[in-house]
């Protein structure tokens, strides 16, 4: 492996950090979908396989959608390849596994099983590719139980502690959890491929993923024996670290320890509060929760959201305005979005990755029509234009039709050039 300099120098332009990792992915809707994007964001080249008549069902998961392609799968789809391939037909097994020969990473979220019954499981797989590294994502491990969000969410615990009553959060948390776990899990043993040419089978499963996310709240429980308790927007085990009312909006303080403490009171002109021996250390805060709180939010109503998020900013306690969606992405201190072209919708924005690697700029191409790469990829497979044309009779395989010309659309001024 080739190691940087001691003087620090580096090139202004490095190569992708995975630049030359082929990835099949045959994952569908989020969990994997978005851990392929992440390992595409950094330089792997990713070959997304969908069925020919359906794809990804987040493809018909909209409105909204943009150029005809629903915003859900446009979310966690780009700088990939996209080939429509029918896994039940033997002709597009024998695809798949050329696919599947030829590729470093392989990822898929079948039922327990149905890989197998295709003909690309981990051990058909390895037989011809022994240094693949095949990521299998399920909704509870080797339990044959389809895995969606809500339901893990309410089996992990998750959904019991959020919220004033047992609340979904409101994106599919697991699944980007999930997402997050394969990306991470993957790296380490492409890390060891590198070195030993060995491959391996990694597993995540969108409950184990849930429950690990539980973190100290888990080990709460865990060191108590006691079931974990539902705090809404406080926290268990630091005080004051919640939500506030004031004169017109909500802000999040969090007052993460005892100096921090300090300087809220102070900021707030309640320097008393401070020195209030049922105060003054965050484990009595915890037993006095409701008499400190009840004084805090008096003092919190008398001014309005934006006049208290000076204030604690100047004071150096953490606070925060709540915000919608929208106007946090464009409140962001950086740039959230990046702007792509795609083929029917025009220029696109989409959100960021939540990384960035030094020295490299990741390429963005826009999320794939489906079925966009099917004749290429075929190609480059080895399928002469004969058996590529047999294919498509056949329904095996379908090749996106060439799109119209996007809709004329004129940019929000209002929007900075670099977040657009």
């Amino acid at each position: 492996m080739s190691r940087p300099s001691d003087n620090g120098d580096r090139p202004a332009q490095a190569a992708p950090p995975l630049a030359g990792v082929r990835v099949a992915d045959f994952s569908r809707v989020l969990a994997g979908p978005y851990a392929t994007m992440l390992l595409a964001e950094l330089g792997a080249e990713v070959i997304k396989v969908e069925h020919p008549v359906h794809g990804d069902e987040t493809r018909s998961w909209g409105p909204p959608e943009a150029g005809g392609e629903a915003a859900y799968y446009l979310a966690v789809n780009r700088n990939k390849q996209n080939i429509a391939l029918n896994l039940k037909h033997p002709d597009g097994r024998a695809v798949a596994r050329r696919l599947c020969d030829g590729a470093d990473v392989i990822i898929e979220n079948f039922r327990p099983g149905v890989a197998d019954r295709l003909g690309i499981g981990y051990e058909t797989v390895r037989r011809s590719n022994p240094g693949v590294v095949y990521c299998s994502i399920t909704g509870f491990g080797g339990a044959d139980r389809p895995g969606f969000d809500a339901v893990v969410q309410a089996e992990s615990g998750l959904m019991h502690i959020t919220g004033e009553t047992p609340t979904k959060v409101g994106v599919a948390i697991a699944d980007v959890l999930a997402g997050l776990n394969a990306a991470v899990a993957i790296l380490g043993p492409l890390h060891r491929r590198a070195l030993t040419g060995t491959g391996c089978r990694v597993e995540v499963s969108l409950l184990h993923s849930a429950l690990s996310g539980l973190v100290n709240v888990a080990q709460s429980a865990l060191v108590t024996g006691e079931e974990a308790g539902r705090y809404g927007n406080a926290h268990p085990t630091v005080v004051p670290y919640q939500t506030f009312g004031t004169a017109d909006g909500e802000i999040t303080v969090a007052a993460g320890n005892d100096g921090l403490y300090r300087a809220l009171c102070h900021a707030m002109g309640r320097p008393d509060l401070a020195e209030d021996p049922r105060f003054d250390s965050n484990p009595v805060r915890i037993v006095n929760r409701d008499a400190l709180i009840a004084e805090l939010e008096a003092v919190f109503g008398t001014r309005t959201a934006g006049e208290w998020t000076s204030v604690l900013t100047e004071a150096g306690v953490p606070v925060g305005k709540i915000r919608g969606v929208l106007e946090a992405i464009r409140a962001a201190d950086e740039p959230a979005t990046v702007t792509v072209a795609h083929p029917t919708a025009g220029p696109l924005e989409l959100m960021r990755t939540g990384f960035a690697v030094g020295g490299y700029t990741p390429r963005t191409d826009p999320p794939p029509l489906h079925g966009q790469h099917t004749r290429r990829l075929l190609a480059e497979l080895g399928l002469t234009e004969a058996e590529i044309g047999r294919l498509e009779q056949a329904g095996v395989v379908r090749q996106a039709a060439d799109p119209p010309l996007p809709h004329s659309t004129s940019p929000d001024p209002s929007v900075p050039k670099e977040s657009r």
